[in-house]
């Protein structure tokens, strides 16, 4: 009898999440011609065409829609199956490294999760701008960091999500044409750095209103009407709400990435990496 290959129904529904080959391969780190290679290998056995070409993107056939879930539920019984015989062995200490707006949104139904089913894994976080967490002089305070890195950035994360980002705030709070109030981190913040590089290129006035490094000042900042801020569209808290308006510019993408420095407990790392992935590939 024929086995399906994990490693193939896995890359199947990366390119799904992900919108084709090439951004699949970035994730998974592989060509595109292996990928291309691994589903029609996979095709092949099931006897079923899975994509089909809409300009640039491969979307799902009729036969790929049914495949998917069929494969999400192999993919994730093959992990459960894997975490439950790692859970008993999987020990240590781990120091991660988070943008305090991920902290604020990702971390806490992930930690919870990741505790419950390894006890014997402590986690040491730390909540900082993502040119902090990635300098020089705190290299070695870190085992996993997930940082915010722009896309013309060379960088050896592993791009785990090329996000949107976008201007948020009260709902409430009015975007007039004479002057723009913005709530933002401090200097070296990602986000601050796009806000006003983008707002430089037209007409729109604007100024500083608030500056706070913590993701809960802004938020509360905001509630009280004191501007908007920009954020990658999969840290946005339920708090805020996202704002459109033709004053606002278009603030481009951003990459986030995941950045493995241990060498001491390198399955506690790769394991807490596959949550944060999971996570943040699941938002929309």
């Amino acid at each position: 009898m024929q086995q399906l290959s994990l490693d193939a129904v896995r890359m199947f529904v990366t390119v799904h999440d992900f919108g084709g080959y090439a951004k699949a391969g970035e994730v998974i780190g592989r060509s595109q011609p292996a990928i291309s290679l691994q589903i029609k290998k996979l095709e092949t056995q099931l006897g079923k065409k899975l994509f089909t070409k809409s300009g640039q993107r491969h979307v799902l056939s009729l036969d790929g829609e049914w495949f998917l879930t069929q494969a999400r539920e192999l993919l994730a019984l093959n992990d459960k199956i894997l975490q439950s015989v790692q859970a008993n062995s999987l020990k240590g200490r781990l120091r991660l490294g988070i943008p305090s707006e991920f902290a604020s949104t990702l971390l806490p139904s992930l930690i919870g999760e990741f505790s419950q089913r390894y006890p014997d894994v402590s986690l040491d976080v730390t909540s900082a701008l993502s040119r902090h967490l990635l300098s020089t002089a705190h290299k070695d305070d870190f085992d996993l960091v997930l940082a915010l890195v722009p896309p013309d950035q060379p960088t050896s994360g592993e791009v785990i999500r090329k996000d949107e980002l976008v201007w948020v705030g009260d709902d409430s709070y009015p975007i007039k044409p004479d002057l723009l109030s913005l709530v933002l981190a401090p200097d070296g913040c990602v986000y601050r750095s796009r806000a006003i590089e983008r707002l430089k290129q037209q007409t729109q006035m604007w100024k500083i209103r608030y500056t706070n490094p913590d993701l809960y000042g802004l938020i509360a900042a905001m509630q009280q009407g004191l501007g908007v801020t920009p954020l990658a569209r999969s840290s946005v808290p339920d708090a805020l709400q996202i704002i459109r308006s033709p004053l606002l510019p278009k603030l481009g993408k951003i990459n986030i990435c995941l950045f493995n420095f241990d060498t001491q407990h390198p399955e506690v790392s790769k394991t807490l990496s596959t949550f944060i992935r999971q996570r943040l590939r699941a938002k929309t």
